[in-house]
């Protein structure tokens, strides 16, 4: 019998989940050693149980507006009965499955399956993705000279105008240079990116709905923390987020477990807030987000009895 060495693209799944894990276990770790695992819990179950029901509402509510913003960059016409349940279904995957298929691949795969066009089915949830990262980098840079005065001083003055110009300067190397215009898929990208551009109409929709989606999120957040009795100026809160988002998006943990926490700790911490109760808040969040992707679990269990399964 001969054996079969496992090829370096067989090894590189596990070692990268492991990673991840060990990145969110070490952070979290630290994290909670200083906030100390009984004070965070004890806030979590004196939660305002309101607060937590309107930000799992407020974040589907986001996810259906997200599909409304996803269906004006299909160049097919979608029904929103369609892209709703496939955008729950990513927000599932992301969530619980960080480290087998993430939900962007769901959202291609079964958006593929349909249509055939796997170059449509890439760019318009890429540039779902780009449109709204760009509204979020938006919003913090508009608040950030009013809510400048909360942190003035700190190392927090320059971090969210460094994420903003390293993003500005990839998006003008990516897109304007058209630096990788000779892979198949990014000139795929490329095409689409600017048959849209063109279309500004559409873009200016999608920002609109982007704002909206943005806002909601971080207003869901500010009324977490109001629901653990933590008062933290709204503008902050716009500033703050961003920075947040942007860390949590790093592929070395478990769905931004761990990354959340700590950047939530460090962030929060300028403007007084303790390192319990702004970890009870980061905890608050995933677990609204949670309970607001498990309603995705019905729309893979549905997909999966019709016989189509996924990556």
């Amino acid at each position: 019998m001969s054996s079969r060495k496992p090829s370096p693209g067989n090894l590189k799944k596990p070692a990268l989940l492991i990673l991840k894990i060990s990145v969110s276990g070490g952070l979290l770790y630290v994290v909670l050693a200083r906030a100390g695992l009984n004070n965070v819990v004890g806030l979590l179950t004196d939660i305002n149980p309101w607060a937590f029901v309107f930000a799992v509402f407020t974040y589907i509510a986001a996810q259906f507006v997200s599909s409304i913003r996803w269906k004006l960059l299909l160049k097919d016409d979608f029904s929103l009965k369609r892209l709703f349940p496939l955008y729950l279904l990513g927000s599932f995957f992301s969530i619980f499955m960080p480290g087998l298929v993430g939900g962007d691949a769901m959202k291609i795969y079964y958006l593929y399956k349909e249509t055939g066009k796997g170059s449509q089915s890439l760019a318009s949830v890429f540039m779902d993705r780009y449109i709204g990262f760009c509204t979020l980098m938006a919003l913090g840079m508009l608040a950030f000279p009013f809510g400048l005065g909360y942190f003035r001083g700190s190392w927090i003055e320059w971090v969210l105008p460094l994420i903003v110009l390293g993003f500005v300067s990839a998006s003008l190397a990516i897109f304007g240079l058209r630096l990788f215009n000779r892979i198949r898929f990014l000139s795929d990208l490329y095409n689409y990116f600017h048959f849209y551009r063109r279309r500004g109409k559409v873009i200016v929709k999608t920002v609109l709905l982007s704002v909206v989606v943005q806002v909601a999120i971080i207003y869901a957040i500010y009324v977490l923390a109001l629901g653990l009795g933590e008062h933290i100026p709204f503008l902050a809160m716009l500033i703050f987020v961003p920075i947040i988002t942007t860390v949590s998006a790093f592929p070395i943990s478990l769905a931004g477990i761990g990354l959340r926490e700590a950047s939530s700790v460090l962030l929060f911490g300028t403007i007084g807030v303790g390192p319990d109760t702004a970890t009870a808040i980061s905890f608050a969040w995933f677990l609204s987000t949670a309970a607001g992707g498990l309603t995705g679990l019905y729309e893979y269990l549905r997909v999966k009895e019709h016989g189509v399964q996924g990556p």
